[in-house]
């Protein structure tokens, strides 16, 4: 008997442990409930039911199979390897197959569970799923992990040209087993229901998925370049739910982006390039993950910002944690996230430039905050992000380098639609003067909006001169807007 360990690939397709265990013999699949685990790691109530959502779907699929989908419990990863031993017993398991993950909490996990069950002669195999390049794979010339995305794009390139990672076969039909499939629940406690208006937003499974991939690289890709940034037009793939629960593969992403692009991924449709290329910082972020793995452990990545003195604000803190701040399009976007448990990548970057270097608060803190509320809350990515935006992380934002809501606003929303939609006591502002509306003094009628809770300029010098302390900086950076 093969059992295949379902962790963040919830997906029949081009899933390489579920293929791989299905060429070996009959299959049984398992999912290891872990809510201690999952509140430690603060995912998002929306991100659990999106699991739970994308777990009902695929066991139906794998039903189709043959395949009994076993739901399990551990609550917290410590007791991983004893359920899974005891599973292993009981169906007389010979091997293990799970798709490699790779936070340092994981990668213990996994060889914990590798450890256990190869002592009790139960065979163990990860492989590479999640990600188009094995960590360790795309290094510098001196074999260390690149830490600037320019620099490891051009090896993924390189390696893309010689080698484009196959699709992996859908495996058929197996006999049918005289093993049940479990009944799983439809909600974890801890974890609260969202609404049913955040549900549809984000439909399960993976005909949604694939259905999303291809209506954006027929319709969208070719002018997601150009409207990637302006958070009131339809510009992005609203994949990412998708490919952090690995409902879709990477691998799948750039198989339909390249159809489109004739098979290019270096030039042809610039909307095609830029998308890939956003594939590729995902990569390089996991690949980070690995590399210095004190980026899992809350660390900066960058050694000498840990002495950056930020400020305990709680008060102000809770004011942007709860779109309060005063100015619109951080409090739109604070409002998106509430409701939608997801947020426009060019507005992630002014909220947490505006938290960590306005307001002066610990990038930490706005990352843990993310994470209790994204339903596509990654470690690699959001931490990457976070890191980026304050300046503290690989391939960063230069410290002096500091976005002024006002003109993002201004220059990605200079309609006003976003804001309005977001915030509807502002909607009798002209598209000049709801970018600002504190700008028209106390006679502008928005009764119930604040006025800004910081002066920008000011709060720009206070964070400049907090970075300029630091024993010593770089003051170069990389540019991912």
């Amino acid at each position: 008997m093969q059992l295949i360990w379902l962790r963040s690939d919830l997906r029949l397709h081009d899933n390489t442990a579920l293929s791989a265990a299905m060429q070996r013999g009959p299959t049984v699949a398992v999912y290891l409930l872990s809510p201690e685990q999952w509140l430690a790691h603060d995912d998002a109530p929306c991100k659990v039911d999106f699991w739970l959502r994308n777990l009902q779907h695929l066991s139906t699929a794998l039903g189709q199979l043959n395949i009994p989908l076993l739901i399990r419990s551990a609550t917290t990863w410590d007791q991983a390897p004893q359920v899974l031993l005891e599973l292993c017993r009981q169906l007389q398991v010979q091997m293990l197959h799970f798709n490699e993950e790779y936070g340092i909490h994981e990668s213990r996990r996994d060889a914990a569970v590798t450890q256990a069950l190869e002592n009790a002669d139960v065979n163990v195999r990860g492989y590479l799923d999640q990600l188009l390049f094995q960590p360790g794979s795309v290094l510098t010339k001196s074999g260390s992990y690149f830490q600037v995305f320019s620099q490891f794009r051009k090896v993924c390139y390189s390696r893309l040209h010689s080698a484009l990672p196959a699709l992996v076969s859908t495996p058929k039909a197996q006999q049918r087993l005289s093993i049940n499939a479990d009944p799983l629940p439809r909600q974890i406690e801890g974890f609260p229901r969202p609404s049913q208006s955040l549900q549809d937003l984000w439909p399960a499974g993976e005909s949604e998925a694939q259905e999303r991939l291809e209506q954006f690289t027929d319709e969208q890709i070719t002018y997601y370049q150009s409207e990637r940034d302006f958070p009131a037009k339809p510009g992005t793939s609203q994949l990412s739910p998708y490919l952090a629960a690995g409902v879709i593969s990477p691998r799948q992403c750039l198989h339909a982006a390249l159809r489109g692009n004739q098979g290019e991924f270096e030039s042809g449709n610039p909307g095609a390039v830029t998308w890939i290329n956003e594939l590729l910082w995902r990569e390089f972020y996991k690949h980070i993950l690995v590399g210095y793995p004190r980026v899992s452990r809350h660390r900066a990545f960058r050694p000498e910002t840990e002495a950056v003195a930020w400020r305990d604000a709680p008060a102000e803190l809770a004011a942007w944690q709860q779109a309060r701040t005063g100015l619109p399009i951080i409090d739109a976007a604070m409002r998106q996230l509430l409701e939608t448990g997801w947020m426009h990548n060019r507005l992630r970057m002014v909220v947490a430039m505006f938290l960590t270097k306005n307001l002066l608060i610990d990038w930490r803190e706005g990352e843990r905050f993310f994470m209790q509320h994204l339903i596509d809350g990654d470690l690699a990515a959001n931490n990457g992000g976070w890191q980026w935006s304050s300046s503290t992380g690989t391939d960063a934002a230069p410290y002096f380098r500091i976005f002024n809501p006002v003109s993002q606003s201004e220059r990605f929303d200079a309609e006003g639609r976003f804001i309005k939609h977001w915030l509807p006591q502002l909607a009798g502002l002209n598209k000049k003067d709801i970018h600002n509306p504190a700008a028209l003094g106390g006679l502008f009628g928005v009764a119930d909006y604040p006025a800004p809770m910081v002066n920008l300029s000011m709060s720009r010098e206070r964070a400049l001169a907090a970075f300029k302390a630091l024993p010593s900086r770089l003051d170069a950076g990389g540019a991912h807007e």
